[in-house]
């Protein structure tokens, strides 16, 4: 029986935050095609592959001809922030402590290629990252289970011996779908009593304040 743990570790809004500036660059990529979409719906979707969250927000009643065209103008908008990125508080801090405790410290995200790298930088923890599970490794995005479990493969653990850690609706739905523990933290701009509908066993305001309670936390229960 494997005795790693695994912490794993969605990107966007809950180790960057980085929500707000997705809301606002899908909301005019959105514009630019002639779409009024509002910022609150895009907020709620934030965290969905870019193709689930157009699915999600426009319907099946769309032309998906035009999906390529509105992902590629998200990605275009989205990038003139790749060198400024912010880091949440203690994002980076909270991966090291985790680590130096023995837990191997994994990244599933719906980022890839040149995004994840910069959220990366962002971060300034590759030294403790054992690896990320991106978009570019499923078949399908969170709420489906697919990241989650890929996280875990690359640590090479089972799911009980697993903490998810978000700020969506949708990781928590991903988490639950794959046995781990799901762990939320406010910073993504999502309400507390959405986030514990959806499956939190705990929600936390950041992850500096996490860190801050680590040792009562459901981390310090699997040590």
């Amino acid at each position: 029986m494997t005795t790693k743990r695994a912490a794993i570790f969605d990107v966007d809004g809950t180790l960057v935050d980085t929500n707000h500036l997705h809301v606002v660059t899908w909301w005019e990529a959105f514009r630019q095609a002639g779409h009024r979409v509002p910022m609150r719906e895009i907020h709620r979707a934030v965290g969905l592959s870019g193709t689930d969250l157009i699915d999600h927000l426009l319907g099946d009643d769309r032309d998906p001809d035009g999906d390529e065209q509105l992902s590629a103008a998200h990605h275009t908008l989205y990038a003139t922030h790749f060198d400024r990125l912010p880091s949440l508080d203690s994002a980076g801090d909270l991966l090291r402590v985790l680590a130096a405790r023995g837990w191997e410290i994994v990244l599933a995200t719906s980022a890839s290629g040149a995004e994840l790298d910069a959220l990366r930088r962002a971060i300034d923890a590759d030294d403790v990252l054992l690896g990320a599970a991106s978009a570019d490794d499923v078949a399908a995005g969170k709420p489906a289970p697919d990241p989650v479990e890929q996280a875990r493969e690359l640590a090479g653990v089972p799911s009980e011996r697993a903490v998810f850690v978000g700020d969506s609706v949708w990781d928590m739905k991903a988490a639950v779908r794959d046995g781990v523990t799901p762990v939320a933290v406010l910073s993504g701009g999502i309400p507390r009593a959405d986030l514990e509908a959806a499956g939190a066993r705990a929600v936390y305001r950041d992850p500096a304040d996490l860190l801050a309670r680590l040792d009562a936390s459901v981390f310090a229960d699997r040590e």
